[in-house]
């Protein structure tokens, strides 16, 4: 069987990588979605198979792991018995520890207590609900499959299933919706308990069935100044409720209302957190990436063919890219800046052996001037107001990138 090959790359000391399973398969399409995705399960049984043939051929040069994500796609369509067959797999193949972060992607649609605690058993000990809405009319609009009903259930069913780190997923200005809306939805959520909430913001990819709705005029968008007020209002609501804003779109329970912060780390996304951080990750499934810096690798984007090339012994690679230093700098300043850590300024300079107070000087002066951006000990970080602006202050940082 052929082997994956990653050549010369060797992971940072002390990094603990990732792993991510993709699973393309769905109920049914949500409109707004442009992750590779497939409606059916006619592959599914053929799809776990193939993944732990694809983890068979792939190796881990020097990694250690402690997180495994199953992602989508829908992964609650899949058996947890086969759910457990992959994390079985990836046990028995790589350096990962019994007390990794294992985390599952549920639709309320899917799930039962039942099937929530066989999940469990299986070894998932982290549950992520894609809930979205707890309005009939925004998960209509959405195009999902549950109610709010549901919703709320999946996440009952999972306490009872007995997940103790539990987090979920809202989606805010939709067309129409204003703060007294979003609130709603904000307090419902809170009212639940969670220990993690991720808020998004509903954007328009092009291609997908909302964005040509979009473009015909079948709806109109949620205006950029509402959007940013809703952001504003998301941090100011979760932050009072014991929330702590540790990415733009995530928040995670600390147990403290307020300014204390208590405990930010304990229900933070561990995987997620690999992301922003530029942490190594192995991606399996059609369409999934791998990163091992400054190589990135991504899968075939279908089901079909990715079964092909697995079946034939081949690996399911469809192309790779090696980051420039220029490539990586600008990736180290935008995830960064997403995060309420901000950039770590000893360890930027260290990594690319740039002065990084000289190289930015001025764009970070005028972000301070601005209220938008602040000095925090040796990290920079944006303000609240300064993260709804992100992609345009990045975009004004890297004008001063030394290529």
């Amino acid at each position: 069987m052929e082997k994956r090959d990653f050549g010369e790359t060797r992971p940072r000391e002390g990094e603990k990588a990732g792993i991510y399973v993709h699973v393309p398969f769905c109920a049914k399409k949500c409109p707004y979605c442009d992750f590779y995705s497939i409606v059916g399960s006619a592959f599914i049984k053929d799809f776990v198979r193939a993944v732990q043939m694809e983890m068979a051929m792939t190796p881990s040069p020097g990694l250690f792991f402690d997180t495994l994500y199953f992602g989508g796609g829908t992964p609650s369509l899949i058996e947890p018995g086969d759910i457990g067959a992959i994390i079985e797999a990836a046990r028995k193949k790589y350096d990962f520890p019994a007390l990794a972060e294992i985390t599952l992607e549920a639709n309320p649609g899917t799930v039962t207590e039942e099937r929530l605690r066989h999940y469990r058993i299986a070894g998932v000990n982290r549950i992520n609900i894609g809930t979205q809405s707890f309005s009939s009319r925004n998960l209509t609009f959405l195009g999902r499959i549950h109610s709010p009903g549901q919703g709320k259930n999946a996440i009952r069913f999972a306490r009872k299933a007995g997940f103790d780190n539990l987090g979920l997923d809202l989606i805010y200005g939709l067309p129409g919706q204003d703060e007294s809306m979003w609130l709603e939805d904000l307090t419902q959520a809170v009212g639940l308990e969670p220990e993690h909430i991720s808020c998004y913001m509903l954007t328009f990819e092009p291609g997908t069935p909302m964005d040509l709705n979009r473009r015909k005029g079948d709806f109109t968008p949620c205006p950029d100044d509402r959007m940013a007020g809703l952001f504003e209002t998301t941090v100011d609501f979760l932050s009072a409720g014991g929330y702590f804003h540790y990415e733009t779109s995530n928040f995670a329970k600390t147990g403290v209302s307020g300014k204390n912060p208590g405990n930010r780390n304990r229900y933070q996304s561990r995987h997620n957190r690999k992301y922003w951080s530029g942490v190594s990750y192995l991606g399996f499934g059609p369409s999934a990436h791998s990163f091992l810096p400054p190589v990135r690798y991504w899968n075939i984007k279908s089901v079909t063919q990715y079964l092909n090339c697995i079946n034939r012994g081949h690996t399911p690679v469809a192309e790779k890219e090696t980051l420039t230093r220029e490539q990586q700098m600008m990736e180290a300043v935008y995830l960064g800046l997403r995060t309420a850590d901000g950039i770590d300024i000893g360890k930027f300079e260290q990594k690319f052996k740039a002065d990084f107070y000289t190289m930015f000087q001025e764009p970070l002066s005028e972000l301070v001037d601005q209220g938008l951006l602040v000095f925090s000990g040796e990290n920079v970080r944006l303000l609240p107001r300064g993260m709804t602006l992100l992609d345009a202050i990045a975009g004004r940082i890297f004008e001063y990138l030394v290529f």
